[in-house]
């Protein structure tokens, strides 16, 4: 049975101060997050002080990107290390905002996707659709081509560890989700990619989460679903409340 896990991404939210108020308000139920696994995606900023808060909880923390260089004269850029140094066990690679606004290309991410394995670090690989590509009936096309292209070259047993998250961009931050059937339909066709190309263990093995308008109304929708583990959550894991529900949700199914 595949572990469920629930990714907080925060993007370009909350100070330093907040962060931390965040993160030390969050309940403590390590019984809970035995069941599901949750991970944080703090700014760059707050990356130390939610490590120190969230120490011995349970909940791990992630990054919302970073470089594939070790070092060097990249100004903006953080280093798998960095990350490492911060306290993080999780990135975020090829997220919609990273593909569409900054042009972050399938050979780009791949090349990350290849550094956050070799520095220990989980990639979350984030793959979906535009709303003018689901019209034009090009949904697979656009998931297979994202996922084998920013997987090139990487081995079946590291499929295994990593995670992927499908988010139709349609439904980032819009507050219209994709049906539970469609998310259920479009991540199982994914696994059956990851199966055909590396092999039933990784096919079985992988975890896929659903992102896109996820809310404690509709989360627990979502993972009654077989094929999908859970979720990548922007908005409504801003708000401890909301975030701590959407968790109990998954850790129920």
């Amino acid at each position: 049975m595949r572990l469920p896990i629930i990714g907080a991404n925060w993007k370009m939210h909350k100070t330093i101060r907040e962060a931390e108020s965040f993160a030390a308000e969050f309940p403590a139920d390590a019984d809970l997050y035995r069941k599901v696994e949750v991970v944080i995606f703090p700014t760059f900023t707050a990356l130390a002080v939610v490590g120190n808060a969230l120490r011995g909880t349970g909940i791990k923390m992630g990054a919302q990107n970073m470089h594939f260089e070790t070092k060097g004269a990249f100004t903006g850029e953080i280093s798998p290390n960095m990350l490492l140094d911060a306290g993080c066990s999780y990135v975020l690679l090829g997220h919609s905002e990273r593909r569409h606004i900054f042009k972050e290309t399938n050979e780009f991410i791949n090349k990350k996707v290849k550094a956050a394995l070799a520095h220990g670090l989980v990639p979350i690989l984030c793959i979906g659709e535009t709303l003018e590509e689901r019209q034009n009936g090009r949904t697979e096309d656009v998931c297979k081509e994202q996922l084998l292209g920013s997987l090139t070259d990487i081995e079946a047993r590291d499929i295994t560890t990593m995670v992927v998250a499908y988010e139709p961009v349609w439904a980032i931050g819009t507050g219209v989700n994709a049906t539970s059937q469609d998310a259920e339909e479009t991540i199982a066709f994914i696994r059956r990619i990851i199966h055909e190309k590396y092999g039933q263990k990784a096919g079985e093995s992988v975890r896929i989460q659903y992102g896109g308008s996820v809310k404690p109304t509709n989360a627990r929708e979502y993972f009654s679903k077989e094929n999908i583990d859970g979720a990548l959550v922007g908005g409504a894991s801003l708000e401890v409340d909301s975030l701590s529900e959407i968790i109990k949700s998954a850790g129920i199914i």
